[in-house]
C-alpha cells in the first residue's frame, strides 16, 4: 500500500498545469467560421450546412479584429516590438508569435517577478525549465559520486588482495620481522608521497594501506587545482566588472520599488521580420509604425524595408537582389504557416526554423528546417561570373551536412532541406525601381505577390543512417 500511495502524494504536491487546450484553442489571431459537419446518411446535417452557408453568404461574419494590433519597427535590433500587454497575450496564445525580450520563449518576466516577491504561487515555464535542469544536474552528480565510490572500493579490494599475497610470501620466506619491515616501508612510501603532494607531514593517525594513501593524494590534488582555479577567477573579477553586474539589479529595484508598490511590466514581445510581415501582409492583423516618428508604414514600404535590413549593415534599394535573405526565409515561413505548422526560430539547433504540430507547450518540434537557395533559372548560368557566384551560394560541404544531421538525430528531430528556387530579376523590379521616390519605400500600388509568385519550394527530408538500427 505504501508503494501505491507514494505517487498519489507526489501528484498532490504538484501544481495544476494550465489548460493549454483552452488557452491555445485558436491557431491564429483570427476568428474562423467553418461549415458544420456533413453526415451523408443524415438529411438534417445537409440542411444545416446549407443554412449556415447561406447565412454566411448574406451576412459575412467578421474574422479580423476591429482594431489592428500595433507594433513598432526597431532598426537597431532588426525586429518588431509589441508593447501592449493584451496584444502580446493574443499573439502568443494564438499562434505562438514572437518571444519575450526578457524570457527564453513565452513572455513571462512579470510572472517570474511576482513569484520572486511572493505574490504568485504557480510556476512559470522558465521556473519549470530551471527546476528540471537542477534535477538533472543533481542526478548527474549523484551518479558520478556512486561511480567514483564503486571504483575506489574495487581498487581497495584489489590492493588488499595484493598486500595479503605479499604478506604470505614474506611469512613463507624469512618470518614476521621482515614482513613487518616490508609493510612499514610500503606505508612510509605512501606517506612520503602524500607529504610531497599535500605539503604537510602525515601524522600517526594517517597511516593506512598503500592504495588509500594514493587516493588521498589524488583528492588533495583536485582540491588544490580547484582552489587555484577559484583564485584565478577572483583575480579576473575587477571592481568595474562587479559594478556593471550590479547595475541591472539596482535598476530593477528602482523600478519595482518597495513590496507594496505595483510591479510594472518591463518586457515586450519581439517579432522577427518574417513573423511581423506574415501578420501584416499574410493575415492583415498587424500595423507596424516607425519607432522614431510613430508613423504607420505601408505594406509595400515594409516589404522593401525588411529586405534592406536583412543585410548587415542595411543596403540601399538599388542593391537588392531576388535572393535577399528576407525573401528566401519569408517564402519558407509563409509556406509552412499556410500548411498549418507552428514555425519557430531554430538557431538553438543550428537550423533556420523548427516546425511544431500544435505549439511548444504541447510537444517538441518534429522537424528542423534548413533553407538552401537554388539557382536553376537560366539567368544565373548565362555568364561565368553569375555561374560561379550562384554555385558558391548554393554549395554546401558534406562535413556541414553530416554535422547538422547528427545534431538533429541527437535531439530526435527530422532534418528537412528546403530548396527555394530563386527566380531571375523580372521586369517588375526594374519598373518598380523607376517609380521609386524614396529608397526605403515602394509605391502604394505595388503588388507584392509579383515577387512571391516566382518562388518555388522543394522539400527533402533526411534521416541519419545508423547500421545497428537500419539493418534489413
Amino acid at each position: 500500500m505504501g508503494v501505491e500511495t507514494l505517487p498519489q502524494a507526489e501528484k498532490q504536491k504538484r501544481t495544476a498545469r494550465p489548460n493549454y487546450n483552452h488557452i491555445h484553442a485558436l491557431p491564429l489571431p483570427l476568428k474562423t467560421y467553418p461549415l458544420p459537419l456533413l453526415i451523408p446518411h443524415n438529411p438534417f446535417s445537409l440542411l444545416h450546412v446549407v443554412y449556415t452557408y447561406v447565412t454566411q453568404l448574406l451576412a459575412p461574419p467578421i474574422s479580423h479584429p476591429s482594431t489592428l494590433f500595433q507594433a513598432y519597427f526597431s532598426p537597431e535590433t532588426r525586429s518588431v516590438h509589441v508593447v501592449d500587454e493584451d496584444t502580446i497575450r493574443v499573439l502568443w496564445e494564438r499562434g505562438f508569435f514572437g518571444k519575450g525580450s526578457l524570457s527564453r520563449s513565452e513572455p513571462s518576466w512579470l510572472d517570474r517577478e511576482k513569484r520572486r516577491k511572493g505574490l504568485l504561487v504557480g510556476e512559470t515555464s522558465e521556473d519549470v525549465t530551471k527546476r528540471r535542469r537542477e534535477e538533472r544536474r543533481e542526478f548527474k552528480k549523484e551518479r558520478a559520486r556512486k561511480e567514483r565510490e564503486a571504483i575506489e572500493e574495487k581498487l581497495l579490494q584489489e590492493n588488499t588482495v595484493a598486500v595479503s599475497s605479499h604478506t604470505s610470501q614474506v611469512l613463507d620466506g624469512t618470518g614476521e620481522v621482515l614482513e613487518t619491515d616490508r609493510v612499514d616501508d610500503t606505508r612510509n612510501t605512501a606517506n612520503t608521497l602524500a607529504d610531497d603532494c599535500n605539503g604537510s607531514p602525515a601524522g600517526p593517525e594517517s597511516h593506512s594501506p598503500a592504495l588509500p594513501g594514493r587516493n588521498i593524494v589524488l583528492m588533495d590534488s583536485k582540491k588544490q587545482l580547484g582552489a587555484s582555479q577559484v583564485d584565478q577567477t577572483r583575480s579576473r573579477i575587477t571592481p568595474e566588472v562587479m559594478k556593471a553586474a550590479m547595475e541591472p539589479l539596482v535598476a530593477l529595484a528602482s523600478v519595482t520599488g518597495p513590496s507594496g508598490e505595483q510591479i510594472s511590466n518591463q518586457e515586450h514581445l519581439q517579432l522577427s521580420l518574417e513573423e511581423a510581415f506574415f501578420l501584416a501582409y499574410g493575415l492583415g492583423v498587424l500595423q507596424i509604425r516607425d519607432q522614431s516618428n510613430l508613423k504607420a508604414i505601408t505594406t509595400p514600404s515594409l516589404f522593401s524595408l525588411f529586405r534592406q535590413h536583412s543585410y548587415f549593415p542595411p543596403i540601399s534599394m538599388d542593391s537588392l537582389q531576388p535572393d535577399d535573405p528576407f525573401l528566401a526565409s519569408y517564402v519558407v515561413y509563409h509556406h509552412f504557416r499556410s500548411l498549418g505548422w507552428v514555425v519557430r526560430p531554430g538557431v538553438k539547433f543550428a537550423v533556420d526554423y523548427l516546425l511544431y504540430n500544435r505549439g511548444p507547450v504541447f510537444s517538441h518540434a518534429e522537424f528542423a528546417v534548413v533553407i538552401v537557395p537554388s539557382y536553376s533559372a537560366p539567368y544565373w548560368t548565362a555568364t561565368p561570373e553569375r555561374r560561379s557566384e550562384s554555385r558558391k551560394k548554393e554549395s554546401k560541404s558534406w562535413w556541414w551536412l553530416h554535422c547538422l544531421n547528427r545534431v538533429q538525430s541527437q535531439v530526435r528531430k527530422s532534418l528537412v532541406l528546403v530548396y527555394v528556387e530563386i527566380p531571375a530579376p523580372s521586369s517588375v523590379d526594374s519598373s518598380v525601381k523607376t517609380e521609386l521616390t524614396d529608397t526605403a519605400c515602394l509605391p502604394e500600388t505595388t503588388d507584392i505577390s509579383q515577387w512571391l509568385k516566382g518562388y518555388k519550394v522543394r522539400e527533402i527530408a533526411l534521416k541519419r543512417w545508423i547500421p545497428n538500427r537500419s539493418r534489413d
